[in-house]
């Protein structure tokens, strides 16, 4: 009944019991069928989580031009206007022609201008101890790097998507377990009092009965809540209420063969690994950047500046124009280049031991997942042989209650342990696809692509190159 690599937990349930149809089915039949891989799809389009960060890298993608800037020059224009009002007053002597003696006369001069000008001025930078390249290869580090975080978020939603998936399906099957055996509950109730009214049974027989059947009135309920919790992470991660969900394949077809391959292969691939080597290069920059405030910066400089009514002179105007080099050479500045320098070395040594770290997590993850998955595999055999069995003692231990050989507690044992192993098999099947997604997350694979999502793969490089080269404008390639 089940294939290698499969699990058809609604399809197991229709035939091992009665017609078990999916509680939202029944509430809305004409909704077509959720697939895993169109429940995927959807997370990969309208994950906010996953939507945030693209937007982080589309912002990480501005470092680079950011960082250009340091190249080309800067241009200034500057302007002025006012009013100045002069007064000026002196006292003029004369001598009379006839001898007469002479006369002092007060002599008041008045001007009224409007003193103005423009300029411009021009700034353009020849060397500063490599900063400006230095920032601008940490500017395309931290991006390779954003991009890699980028792509953990998508393995984490897809991966969440999976499980949230499975545990509908799950809980949805151990409902309809759970109701289903209330109903032989009820049923094996009504048959024990009707033996008791004939003297078959004891009360006792019929008290256990009652709380077999209270008990799995209360396991219903939590059952029911268990899946309410499903289909409320279910709607977080993919977006829509779950309706219809079909049977899913695990992945087990994509994955290495074996678990050395497994690590080797994540040890190299996984978005975590190489994020946190950018983030060494990135480290590794800084201390370049910190180290060249050490260094002489050249400057050029370039003005031309018109002004008018010069020293409330009206109707006057002068031309200034300069150019000249301007070279810096730091000597001392009371320690802090050498402190952003000590600072960074230590940050830098503290990105590789991330790295590391980031490798020993990754390989624990790998071995743990590669457990979970041989675990469930193996659980479903032997959940598959239990549910057999147990079936065929349930049945024999009826039979053999109908002739007095068996309790009535005997029978509600022998119910309650296939019930168990029902339970186990659907749980083992839900684990298996589970397991089977976390092991190609944790080597680095679980993509959108690597699954063959139909959807419009998201491209980062496409935001950046419409950037990179931008000299001026405030507009988003968007529009907005």
């Amino acid at each position: 009944m089940f294939r290698l690599g499969e699990i058809y937990i609604v399809m197991w349930m229709r035939s091992l019991l009665q017609p078990l149809i999916a509680i939202f089915s029944l509430a809305t039949p004409s909704i077509a069928a959720e697939t895993m891989s169109s429940a995927l799809s959807r997370a990969y389009m309208g994950n906010p989580d996953l939507n945030q960060q693209r937007a982080s890298v589309r912002a990480t993608d501005e470092n680079l031009p950011r960082a250009l800037a340091g190249f080309r020059p800067t241009v200034n224009a500057t302007g002025n206007a006012g009013v100045q009002y002069q007064e000026a007053r002196s006292d003029v002597t004369s001598s009379s022609s006839s001898g007469g003696g002479s006369s002092t006369v007060h002599v008041r001069s008045q001007a009224l201008s409007f003193p103005r000008g423009v300029g411009v001025t021009l700034q353009q930078n020849f060397y500063n101890g490599e900063r400006t390249r230095n920032t601008a290869k940490q500017a395309e580090s931290q991006i390779d790097a954003a991009r890699e975080t980028m792509r953990l978020t998508e393995q984490n939603t897809l991966q969440n998507g999976a499980t949230a998936y499975m545990n509908v399906l799950r809980d949805t099957a151990i409902l309809n377990l759970r109701k289903n055996n209330i109903t032989v509950l009820e049923e094996q109730l009504r048959q024990t009092r009707d033996r008791f009214e004939v003297g078959e049974v004891t009360r006792t027989d019929v008290a256990q009965a009652q709380s077999s059947l209270a008990q799995a009135r209360s396991d219903f309920y939590t059952a029911q809540a268990n899946l309410q919790n499903s289909i409320a992470n279910y709607r977080q991660i993919i977006g829509v209420e779950p309706r219809r969900l079909e049977p899913a394949q695990t992945i087990e077809r994509l994955l290495p063969r074996t678990l050395t391959a497994a690590i080797a292969l994540g040890l190299v691939e996984h978005p975590g690994i190489v994020a946190a080597f950018h983030q060494v290069d990135i480290s590794a920059l800084n201390v370049k950047i910190q180290e060249g405030a050490l260094l002489p910066t050249l400057n050029a400089v370039g003005s031309v500046t018109q002004n008018f009514d010069v020293q409330g002179q009206p109707r006057t105007q002068v031309l200034t124009a300069s150019g000249q080099l301007q070279l810096n050479v730091p000597i001392y500045q009371g320690g802090l280049e050498y402190a952003n320098i000590r600072q960074a070395k230590e940050q830098l040594g503290q990105a590789r031991l991330n790295a590391d770290l980031q490798r020993d997590t990754v390989r624990a993850t790998i071995v743990s997942s590669w457990g979970l998955l041989e675990t469930a595999r193996a659980t479903i055999y032997s959940s598959q042989s239990a549910v057999t069995a147990a079936e065929i003692a349930l049945a024999g231990t009826r039979e053999e209650a109908r002739v007095g050989q068996r309790t009535t507690l005997d029978v509600l044992n022998a119910q309650q342990t296939l019930l168990n192993a029902r339970v186990s098999l659907v749980s083992a099947q839900r684990d298996r696809v589970v397991a089977s997604y976390a092991v190609y997350a944790a080597i680095g694979k679980l993509t959108a692509e690597n699954l063959a999502l139909d959807v419009i793969l998201y491209d980062p490089t496409i935001h950046f190159d419409q950037v990179k080269g931008k000299w001026y404008g405030t507009q988003t390639p968007d529009w907005r």
